[in-house]
């Protein structure tokens, strides 16, 4: 019995800790802003839309029935793709947190108060950071084989955060 208690513990702090560690890469981001009109008109979803289809299970099954497909075969496929998946993840990070710091600029700047704004930002951060965990960790079962990667929810929350974005713009261009 106390051996079922401590892995759920030690379960639990691993949750946790992850959680913590990608909340914090998304709510606190140092990198370079290169906020410009033609970025934020660039910025598109479009840009990600092979990560859904890049794992897609069709591919395998159509592979397993191909003759001489082997087991290591796909495991090397499965690496592969997860390898380049996790660079469009880091890609579609990268952008989300340029977004929210590009609409922290605008607010900080702002003539007028927005605390509607801050509270949506905040949540539109939280959700990306617990949906971001979600999608790494299926991930990793997905690399085994156990299970499919659904990164909707999270090009959803980047989707809304780009448009809160791209409506703030052109009320900040005039202000300028």
């Amino acid at each position: 019995m106390q051996i079922v208690i401590a892995m759920f513990v030690l379960v639990f702090l691993v949750l946790a800790a992850s959680l913590f560690l990608v909340l914090r890469k998304v709510a606190f981001s140092s990198g370079d802003l290169p906020v410009t009109a033609e970025w934020i008109d660039q910025l598109s979803v479009e840009r990600y839309r092979p990560m859904l289809r890049l794992l897609d299970g069709k591919d395998v099954e159509f592979l397993r029935a191909q003759p001489g497909f082997t087991p290591i075969m796909e495991t090397q496929l499965r690496r592969q793709r997860c390898q380049i998946f996790k660079g469009y993840l880091r890609s579609l990070s990268l952008d989300f947190r340029r977004v929210c710091a590009a609409i922290k600029l605008l607010m900080l700047y702002s003539k007028n108060d927005r605390p509607d704004l801050a509270g949506a930002l905040v949540q539109n951060q939280l959700a990306f950071g617990l949906a971001f965990l979600q999608v790494e960790l299926t991930l990793q079962f997905y690399r085994w084989g156990l299970c499919d990667v659904d990164v909707d929810s999270l090009m959803r929350i980047f989707d809304v955060t780009r448009l809160e974005l791209r409506a703030l713009v052109p009320s900040a261009v005039l202000a300028a």
